[in-house]
């Protein structure tokens, strides 16, 4: 649903209607999952420990949360495909899957979370590599970020390639996979813009048949993972168009976004889609700052923006995502925007115009 946030002028200082930003869904649709000790948190969403790192909240947690408090793992699955895989979900409610496990074992570890029992991936390998199919790339769950950083598959699909080669150090590539990064659903997840900006859906497998939907709706919370299902695949469009992914960390080196932006441009359709992570709860798409600057590219040309154009486009994508506070309803005037979000701003503002600037080089 498309939330109507701020109020100002556009680009190149033109009086426009206040800002809007799809956020994948709106926070108050997204039913509340019961978390251990009694806390509420939205379904699908994550929350920040005390380390400053996203306490599991996953689509799992409801089932593994229910009564596995305070016990121990007894039960290991290793299954050798999907359907034996389903099988042992389905034969044991409480148990979570694990293929990478690099958030997941954080969380049991620290005792966040006390799965019933785990259902190992990595034996399965149908779901660690890739297919064409209908013009879209279909892709495994369990691709590694590390894989997935390759100049093979650079060439396939470049953003989601970026995303991956800045997914964290060797150790967290190697073992982090494509599936595990949708289903943890932490923000600052790097793969998460790029699928919603290139609008890719997951396909689910599960003891009622298999299913896909868009990858926002699992992100979400709209229409989460039911018992005894799994991530199989990820469908992602095939555009053969320029796309960027960048990122920034509060250190050198890989680390957790601060913020990140990713940008694709569809000639076919004479659009641009953008989609901005780890400021929000789940990706955001600035649809009016998208279809602003859709309109100012020439499509049958060079396809080219002059640089001031690239830096409103910034700006305006920034405002979208990170609002000026509202005025209260008792008329009182709306509180100053902190420092730390006027930083964040100008962080996506450059980002932006820098994903722009490359995508139409």
């Amino acid at each position: 649903m498309a939330a109507t946030v701020g109020n100002g002028c556009g680009p190149l200082g033109k009086a426009v209607s206040p800002f809007a930003t799809l956020a994948l869904i709106g926070a108050e649709d997204v039913p509340e999952l019961p978390r251990p000790g009694g806390q509420h948190v939205p379904y699908g969403y994550r929350t920040a420990d005390s380390r400053g790192r996203g306490s599991c909240v996953s689509t799992y947690a409801r089932q593994s949360a229910q009564g596995a408090q305070g016990a121990q793992t007894r039960n290991v699955a290793l299954p050798s495909s999907l359907d034996e895989a389903v099988a042992a979900l389905a034969a044991s409610p409480s148990a979570v899957p694990v293929a990478g496990g690099t958030d997941l074992m954080a969380d049991v570890n620290s005792g966040l979370l006390r799965p019933g029992g785990l259902v190992g991936l990595g034996r399965i390998n149908e779901i660690r590599g890739w297919q064409y199919a209908d013009g879209a790339a279909l892709l495994g769950a369990g691709l590694t970020h590390a894989r997935m950083g390759r100049p093979d598959f650079a060439a396939l699909i470049p953003a989601l390639a970026a995303a991956a080669r800045a997914a964290g150090p060797p150790q967290i590539r190697n073992a982090g996979t494509l599936g595990g990064n949708i289903v943890t659903c932490a923000p600052t997840g790097d793969s998460l813009p790029v699928l919603a900006a290139l609008e890719a859906s997951v396909l689910l497998a599960g003891p009622e048949g298999n299913r896909e939907l868009p990858v926002s709706h699992l992100l979400t919370g709209m229409d989460p993972l039911r018992q005894g299902e799994l991530l199989a695949y990820v469908r992602v469009p095939l555009l053969h168009a320029p796309q960027t992914f960048l990122k920034a960390t509060a250190r050198t080196g890989p680390g957790r976004a601060t913020a990140s932006v990713a940008l694709v441009l569809d000639p076919a359709r004479r659009g641009v889609r953008c989609a901005v992570g780890a400021v929000a709860q789940v990706p955001l798409r600035p649809l009016e700052a998208e279809r602003w600057v859709a309109s100012l590219i020439d499509w049958d040309g060079q396809r080219s923006l002059a640089p001031e154009a690239c830096t409103a486009f910034g700006e305006y994508v920034a405002v979208a995502c990170i609002p000026d506070p509202l005025p209260a309803a008792d008329g009182t005037p709306a509180p100053e925007l902190p420092p730390a979000a006027i930083q964040l701003r100008r962080t996506v503002a450059a980002l932006a115009r820098r994903a722009l600037g490359r995508a139409l080089a």
